[in-house]
């Protein structure tokens, strides 16, 4: 059996409500505040069409959130140094961490939306889990690291979307300022693990 081809309006529909979809989250100042309907509305599509395509609001941010984030995501996964294998551990963790820094900075109504969609914990949801066990396996291969599960976890925790919208957009750090910080804290953590106890 042949597999169908998305019809062409289906897919124009698709890119059309991708595209107002990002356009709100960009524009929004709470990302909580921008439903469905808005975005039907923005895209100039019924409802219908909307949760056919995606499911649900979850499926709609989670969709916006891979399009976008898919470039990162293929240079971790297959690029060259610093972000991609073969990268030496300590340096390939600062740099996947500084990508997703500077990824919820320049996506910050985004992030927090996919990240508000862990439902009662952001743990629970899957890009967390993909960027946990890629920086959990990393971490293994730095030597003297007594825990990379938690140490993965903890360097995470310093690019959560909460965090970095607590800390760019409420208190005006200057996201070079917040890199360097991030590139500080993460030498620490990984020098800790040379270091003699």
């Amino acid at each position: 059996m042949t597999e169908r081809k998305p019809r062409k309006d289906a897919a124009r529909n698709r890119a059309a409500v991708l595209a107002a979809a990002d356009d709100l989250f960009v524009r929004c100042e709470n990302p909580g505040d921008v439903t469905m309907a808005d975005v039907a509305a923005a895209a100039g599509v019924g409802k219908g069409t909307l949760f056919r395509a995606f499911g649900d609001r979850v499926g709609l941010v989670a969709a916006l959130y891979g399009a976008r984030l898919g470039p990162v995501e293929e240079a971790v996964e297959s690029g060259p140094p610093p972000l991609g294998p073969g990268t030496p551990p300590r340096e390939r963790v600062a740099a996947v961490l500084d990508a997703l820094l500077r990824f919820k900075l320049d996506n910050r109504g985004l992030a927090l939306a996919l990240e508000a969609t862990g439902q009662d914990s952001p743990y629970g949801a899957g890009h967390y889990e993909r960027w946990h066990a890629l920086l959990r396996t990393v971490l293994e291969e730095v030597p003297g690291l007594p825990d990379g599960e938690f140490a993965a976890h903890a360097l995470l925790a310093a690019v959560r979307a909460d965090l970095v919208e607590h800390l760019a957009g409420r208190q005006g750090v200057a996201p070079e300022r917040l890199r360097a910080q991030l590139a500080d804290y993460t030498a620490r953590v990984l020098g800790a693990a040379s270091a003699p106890a």
